[in-house]
């Protein structure tokens, strides 16, 4: 389920988009992904006591995590499926350490989309929206495979 080097192109182009804003991109994504799925907001001690979008948006920490987490993204990202160094840190501190179960990066993922059709809808196309789903499930599947070598059944 590889993606195709113009797939790979659409990605690209459209994080280039993210990249200019990653701290905005990072707290927008983590906002929607707490607000569709509140269970994940347990998973975050920095983040618990925040309880309104009000609340999210003014947390410096929670806009820092958001960065944090779209720059880990973006580097995987531009390994274009070649991001195992990448994803084994990663994989690791997911698993053993935050617990994450996958459905989460599933749940991360469609706020990715979310967002991006949001903020770049002129940009994101029917083409590129595939190609951005189909990279994040090559991340997720891939995430599952190392989290199974770990023995978490995230």
């Amino acid at each position: 389920m590889g993606l195709s080097d113009g797939e790979w192109q659409l990605v690209l182009n459209i994080w280039g988009k993210v990249e200019a804003d990653i701290p905005g991109h990072g707290q927008e994504v983590l906002i929607r992904l707490f607000k569709n799925h509140p269970e994940t907001l347990e998973k975050f001690d920095k983040f618990k006591s925040l309880k309104s979008e009000g609340e999210m948006k003014a947390s410096e920490d929670l806009k820092k995590h958001g960065a944090t987490v779209l720059t880990a993204l973006g580097g995987i990202l531009k390994k274009k499926g070649q991001h195992a160094a990448e994803l084994q840190p990663l994989a690791q501190s997911h698993a053993n350490k935050h617990k994450i179960p996958v459905k989460y990066l599933e749940f991360i993922s469609e706020a990715i989309i979310q967002v991006l059709q949001s903020k770049h809808s002129g940009d994101f196309g029917a083409d590129t929206k595939e190609a951005m789903k189909k990279a994040l499930e090559l991340f997720r599947n891939d995430m599952a495979a190392k989290y199974k070598e770990l023995g978490f059944q995230g």
